[in-house]
């Protein structure tokens, strides 16, 4: 579902919704990075040595990442799916596109702040957060 436009009230009344689905999509993510460090690991031996045979702990390590791969995609989906944008997997990062004035900018909350604060532009990102009172 592409963005659609949110007023402060709408993102701050979908946050209640929002925080368990934000909350399942960072644990998913936390979850898939130790088995990504085992496939790394693999390749980064593989091509110092010239191949090495996939052990187990690699075949479990790729079946886990396809499954919460999956998983990812689909928490990502049921967030987007309200109409805001997921940024950032790991903070919990997630913008609604909005008005400010003339111009279209992103409200911008992270998993555990209390409600939307920030704004940035659409072509700048966390880093460049505002306060709404500015």
């Amino acid at each position: 579902m592409p963005p659609r436009l949110f007023t402060l009230e709408e993102a701050a009344g979908l946050l209640p919704t929002l925080v368990p689905l934000v909350e399942r999509l960072v644990a998913t993510r936390q979850a898939l990075r130790p088995h990504q460090t085992v496939i790394a690991g693999f390749q980064t031996r593989a091509s110092l040595t010239g191949g090495l045979l996939p052990s187990p702990e690699l075949r479990g390590a790729r079946l886990k990442v396809q499954e919460l791969g999956n998983a990812l995609r689909e928490a990502i989906g049921q967030v987007e799916a309200h109409g805001c944008v997921v940024k950032d997997a790991d903070l919990g990062l997630v913008d609604f596109l909005s008005m400010r004035g003339a111009e279209q900018v992103f409200l911008c909350w992270r998993l555990g702040e209390p409600t939307i604060r920030y704004w940035h532009g659409l072509r700048e990102g966390f880093s460049a957060r505002k306060p709404l009172g500015d």
